[in-house]
């Protein structure tokens, strides 16, 4: 049956994507139904463990996928994943960026009024480092997935401008699974969404096809925003319209946020260039 894997590699990527998330659902299920029913009392602790387990599942599957069906042994390497300084200095190098990406727009509406900025009743170490690494941890099996492994299999099918269309709002629409009315009521989030995934793509192919650059811009721009909405560190005094500062205070849910994003692509398109050129 093994020999036969290799197959796959020959189906079109609408069926390879499919075929994927199936086997990780025959691998998934049997281990969260069990556990889901079990602790259903508690939602918070059920969403974090099944969908540690999914990630588990998902490298696991991922490892042999790459073995069986495109015959590559060293798999994260070939979705760009590498533990070297290099991917190191890029994670902190966009880490950078995205935090301060958040910390500006933040300030820019307080200068306008528009928000106002407060100091925090909590202790703000400690939301500064369950942020880091709930961010870090978010990021790097975003990355991954949509970045590492969905990618290239739109990419072994499509153009690179195709696969990066498909991957922005795939990425997009997957974080947008919400009920109709909630859809219509916050839907400036979603081109933000679609813009966000366009620049990660841009990311990781001006950065040389690494995931470095992309896990730390991910996961610095998700950083920003805990450290501000769970510190509780700005108020919205209602004076423009939610549509321009963004709506349930998600600041990629405005008019802003997209203004900034779109700055953001611009750097990071310019940025890697000039990383190439070294």
């Amino acid at each position: 049956m093994l020999k036969n894997l290799p197959l796959i590699a020959t189906y079109p990527v609408f069926i390879r994507i499919p075929l994927f998330l199936l086997c990780l659902m025959v691998i998934w299920l049997p281990f969260a139904i069990p556990l889901y029913l079990s602790i259903s009392d508690n939602p918070n602790l059920v969403t974090i463990l099944t969908m540690g387990l999914l990630y588990l599942a998902f490298i696991f599957l991922l490892k042999g996928w790459n073995k069986w069906v495109y015959q590559v042994p060293q798999w994260l390497g070939y979705y760009g994943l590498t533990w070297t300084r290099k991917t190191g200095i890029n994670y902190l190098t966009g880490l950078s960026i995205g935090y301060l990406f958040s910390l500006i727009l933040f300030i820019v509406e307080g200068s306008l009024g528009w928000i106002y900025l407060k100091s925090s009743s909590f202790f703000l170490l400690k939301i500064i480092i369950e942020g880091w690494l709930s961010a870090s941890l978010i990021a790097l099996a975003e990355e991954l997935f949509f970045r590492g492994w969905l990618l290239i299999e739109l990419e072994k099918d499509y153009s690179l401008k195709t696969s990066l269309w498909l991957n922005a709002i795939i990425f997009a629409t997957l974080h947008f699974l919400k009920p109709i009315d909630e859809i219509k009521r916050t839907f400036p989030q979603f081109p933000a969404l679609v813009l966000l995934g366009i620049i990660l793509v841009i990311s990781k192919r001006q950065w040389g096809n690494q995931l470095g650059m992309n896990i730390g811009l991910h996961a610095g721009l998700v950083w920003g925003y805990y450290i501000i909405n769970v510190g509780k560190l700005v108020s919205y005094p209602n004076i423009v319209h939610p549509w321009i500062t963004g709506i349930d205070h998600n600041p990629l849910a405005g008019m802003m946020g997209l203004l900034f994003l779109g700055l953001l692509a611009i750097g990071v398109y310019y940025g890697g260039s000039s990383w190439q050129k070294r």
